[in-house]
């Protein structure tokens, strides 16, 4: 249900990668143990990519597929496949804006680290010394909430939520509004105890930002993270607004039979958790500019890759952003639209890929079951998979 997708396709709701593409596997890509960190992109091995890719594009029926891969000396593979609009049939672009669910939780969590750069707030501070309300909130501290440590109910999950928003999905939601549907529910275990992903704990830390600057959250983001990391298509939409061009993305959110929706127009609630919308090279340089700590100081960027367990195989989460096998970063789901967005430093490769499509096959998810057939050709020894729960 729209819970789950709307939890912005979190390493919790998202589920694990596909087989391994199997069409004309070279004696090298079974061999793994004689591989290089990451294989030559040559004309070859290019071509392998584009029948992996198109192998998953059809066997999950997902609509359309952009896919981004880069790394010095290796060369870059990048690629769209499928339709951008079912009704007219426009192919998909590597050049169209998308909206990217969770990944806004690396921009998020950024604004707040260079506040603690700036001294202005400590990673170890209670969430009770800013926002009023919060359960448990005198011993859920920031770095809580940005490890996804904190215990608290996801608002996105809420069934009350997915009601009113399917009822009206022109309708925007205040941070405020979906703390409410968070806070009805208990706290489910003492604060840094395990790790549990919650949209409630990164909406809390944009609530710390604005508290702290005296500016809304967008603006200071804007100004603090996204002009100094040069992203000039990247922003928060305060509701629906969807700047041309971008591709439509279907949904099954808005029924329970499984009939197709296009949700190119929904302004899905999640503010801070996420909304944002960027594109393909935006992302490309942000992969690296997160994963190089570029805009924060070393010991604060330090302080973010300290990744800790998340049950899963393969799996840890440190401060609004994942390990998988080797890969940093973080991926994004909401209706509509599923993105991964992922840094490999060893070799210092960046992937991007946006579907435009959310609609999980087997329980697994679309951006997870590309990202693996490219990485399972390219760098076997680091294999992009989201573990099921």
């Amino acid at each position: 249900m729209i819970g789950a997708a709307l939890a912005a396709g979190t390493v919790v709701a998202t589920g694990t990668g596909v087989q391994a593409f199997t069409g004309d596997p070279s004696p090298a890509h079974r061999t793994v143990s004689r591989q290089p960190v990451m294989r030559t992109l040559t004309p070859q091995v290019r071509a392998q990519l584009d029948r992996a890719v198109q192998h998953v594009l059809r066997t999950t029926h997902t609509p359309g597929v952009t896919v981004g891969l880069w790394a010095p000396g290796k060369g870059s593979y990048v690629r769209a496949f499928g339709t951008a609009d079912k009704a007219t049939k426009q192919p998909m672009s590597p050049g169209f804006n998308m909206r990217i669910g969770s990944v806004t939780k690396t921009f998020t969590v950024t604004a707040l680290l260079r506040l603690v750069d700036h001294r202005q707030v400590s990673l170890d501070d209670p969430i009770a010394k800013y926002v009023r309300g919060v359960p448990n909130g005198r011993h859920i501290t920031l770095r809580h909430l940005a490890e996804m440590r904190s215990g608290l109910f996801n608002a996105l999950n809420d069934e009350d939520l997915a009601k009113t928003f399917l009822a009206d999905t022109s309708r925007t939601f205040t941070d405020k509004e979906l703390l409410a549907y968070a806070f009805k529910h208990p706290v489910a275990f003492p604060a840094g105890s395990q790790y549990q992903y919650s949209n409630t704990n990164t909406i809390l830390l944009s609530m710390v930002v604005e508290k702290v600057t005296g500016q809304p959250f967008d603006r200071y983001l804007t100004r603090h993270v996204l002009k100094p990391a040069h992203l000039k298509h990247t922003f928060m939409p305060k509701g629906a607004e969807f700047p041309a061009p971008h591709a439509h993305g279907y949904t099954d959110q808005a029924s329970n039979d499984g009939s197709i929706t296009d949700a190119t127009n929904w302004a899905p609630p999640g503010g801070a958790s996420g909304v944002m919308i960027s594109n393909l090279n935006d992302l490309r340089s942000w992969a690296s500019t997160l994963a190089d700590g570029t805009l924060l100081s070393r010991a604060t960027q330090a302080e973010r890759l300290k990744m800790l367990p998340t049950g899963r195989e393969g799996l840890s989460y440190g401060l609004g952003i994942f390990d998988n096998h080797g890969w940093i970063g973080h991926n994004g789901s909401l209706p509509g639209y599923q993105t991964v967005m992922v840094h490999l430093p060893k070799a210092k490769a960046t992937l991007v890929v946006h579907t435009t499509s959310d609609v999980n096959v087997d329980g697994k998810s679309l951006t997870t079951k590309f990202a693996k057939a490219v990485t399972d050709i390219v760098t076997p020894r680091n294999v992009y998979d989201i573990p099921t729960s």
